[in-house]
């Protein structure tokens, strides 16, 4: 079955970086672009970036621009979110998805179970 486990979320003070991991199995990795988005409640979810299946395209939401970077290894079948300079108003459980790009996969979806990040001094 299709699997996306992110990790990396932890508790970190303002100004602080992290480095969160997506790790997929169960597709063909090569052919989804890959997005993390963030959920933090009473709020919409908010797409934070993407990446296209080659890495040749990435997009920011503007809250994040410029402190974060998103970037994937094919070979290993992981995207990651690299994350500076960050905020209080960047906690949320962050999520990330699969979107299918490439002939069959074309379409498919898919979402990790999250992991939780909390900017707080």
């Amino acid at each position: 079955q299709v699997q996306l486990v992110e990790s990396g979320g932890a508790l970190v003070q303002p100004g602080g970086s992290l480095r969160l991991s997506c790790a997929a199995s169960g597709l063909p990795f090569s052919a989804y672009d890959m997005k993390w988005y963030r959920q933090a409640p009473g709020k919409e979810r908010e797409l934070v970036a993407t990446i296209t299946i080659s890495g040749g395209t990435t997009t920011y939401a503007d809250s994040v621009k410029g402190r974060f970077t998103i970037y994937r290894d094919n070979a290993k079948n992981t995207v990651y979110l690299q994350m500076n300079n960050l905020k209080p108003d960047d906690t949320a459980m962050y999520l990330c998805n699969a979107r299918g790009a490439f002939r069959v996969n074309a379409g498919k979806d898919y979402w990790g179970q999250g992991t939780q990040v909390t900017v707080s001094s």
